[in-house]
């Protein structure tokens, strides 16, 4: 308990969890006992308590679907961090009814793709309605479907490991590679497999 609650503090959320009966239960599962404590309510297994979806906001100018600003208080379901802090990396993934998780990296959503109902419980792959990634030169949002995927390059993400930077075009992912090395990929062949190297990346311990 004594280990939950310092890694609560570190995350900022220990404040706001005081007193729910989340503590105990299976959603924290790195090396600790996930049977909930007495009187706890019991939540499924995998459930990533660190970043709820937030709900779109109708007074927003934007549509429903639109690319959004990521919110500074956004954490990305996959590691924990601010996305808004190093927003070239970052990407974000918007449900049909508006709401939206932020993440960290192109990676990160690679990686939340892969398993929808443990980062977003409720939710399912099929109710995914919009993916976007930063376009690491411009740093405007890219249809992640349509973007360029740099592999194995020489840059270091937010998570200081390998990562997929991404660009608009293919000669701009040419370029890219030029200067930092790697291999372009798309979004089909990274939804498909990812790289191993990336896959020994993923932070799922929480």
């Amino acid at each position: 308990m004594h280990e939950r609650r310092l890694l609560l503090r570190r995350l900022g959320l220990l404040p706001a969890l005081a007193g729910l009966p989340l503590l105990g239960s299976a959603a924290w599962r790195s090396g600790h006992d996930s049977s909930p404590e007495p009187g706890a309510e019991a939540l499924p297994d995998d459930v990533c308590i660190v970043a709820p979806p937030l709900a779109w906001q109708p007074g927003s100018s934007l549509p429903l679907l639109a690319a959004r600003p990521i919110p500074a208080q956004a954490r990305c379901p996959v590691c924990g961090m601010f996305p808004a802090r190093q927003p070239r990396w970052a990407a974000q993934l918007i449900f049909a009814d508006g709401r939206a998780h932020f993440l960290d990296s192109p990676l990160s959503l690679f990686l939340y793709l892969q398993r929808v109902e443990r980062y977003a419980p409720g939710y399912h792959r099929a109710d995914v309605a919009a993916l976007y990634v930063s376009d690491y030169q411009a740093g405007s949002w890219l249809d992640a479907r349509q973007a360029f995927y740099i592999a194995g390059s020489a840059l270091h993400g937010p998570m200081r490991g390998g990562n997929l930077p991404a660009v608009a075009s293919q000669a701009a992912a040419q370029q890219l590679v030029l200067e930092v090395g790697g291999q372009p990929l798309r979004y089909a062949e990274l939804r498909q497999a990812l790289p191993e190297a990336l896959q020994r990346l993923a932070p799922h311990r929480h």
